[in-house]
């Protein structure tokens, strides 16, 4: 892991221009709070945050991907979420005392930003509209952890799978003729884990899908999704 950087010292692509919850700001605001911004690298496989560790800053994927994910009582991994660039987390510690309760491991190479919990209450004082919109993007992810929860135990396996293929489609596919490329950001296992499913209960679904026309496997690593339409309706979506 490399040591701390001001944001200062980054080009002009400061972290928070990619960061909704400050595109509201000014250009000048923006550069104020960027001076309070540090910065951190991690490799892929390392840890940013262990489960029962201290939580005490904002963090903001600048660049690559992280997942979140706590183990089981039977030592089984559960991804929680997937966070890519713009995305932040840690801010339901900001408030409290309380440890974190999941481990953050780096997907790939990840550069992060971070604004400590005394700057962050700064900003929130001074911005009431960052304020407003931290809240909303806490309201959001409390009914993600609903629906997931809501999708582990009522919805069927397909409209589970098909979910998380538009989802995986929305933030991390690229067009293409033919329909959008997917670079999985976790492997198939990840998947099932984050499904709560077996790993062979999703080779099984996969392979209908493409038997069916819906997605083409291109390599382990990479899906077209070649019918969203109908992904869509084996996912319920209106």
């Amino acid at each position: 892991m490399d040591s701390p950087q001001n944001c200062r010292h980054c080009d002009r692509n400061l972290c928070i221009h990619r960061v909704p919850l400050f595109s509201s700001l000014s250009e000048e605001n923006l550069l104020q709070i960027a001076g309070l911004i540090q910065h951190k690298s991690f490799e892929k496989g390392e840890l940013l945050i262990s489960e029962g560790g201290s939580m005490e800053s904002l963090i903001i994927i600048h660049q690559g991907r992280v997942k979140a994910f706590r183990y089981t009582s039977a030592g089984r991994e559960q991804i929680l979420y997937l966070f890519s660039e713009g995305d932040f987390f840690g801010e339901q510690y900001l408030f409290s005392n309380l440890r974190a309760t999941y481990n953050v491991e780096a997907l790939s190479p990840v550069k992060i930003c971070l604004l400590t919990k005394s700057q962050l209450h700064k900003v929130l004082l001074t911005h009431p509209d960052v304020a407003i919109k931290l809240i909303s993007e806490l309201g959001k992810r409390i009914a993600q952890m609903e629906n997931a929860f809501q999708s582990m135990g009522i919805r069927d396996v397909d409209a589970r799978v098909a979910t998380l293929l538009l989802d995986f489609a929305e933030k991390f596919g690229v067009d293409a003729p033919g329909g959008p490329l997917i670079t999985l950001p976790i492997s198939r296992e990840g998947m099932a884990n984050y499904l709560g499913i077996a790993r062979e209960t999703l080779s099984r679904k996969l392979s209908k899908f493409e038997d069916d026309g819906l997605i083409q496997s291109v390599d382990l690593k990479t899906i077209q999704v070649r019918d969203r339409d109908s992904l869509g309706d084996l996912a319920g979506l209106e």
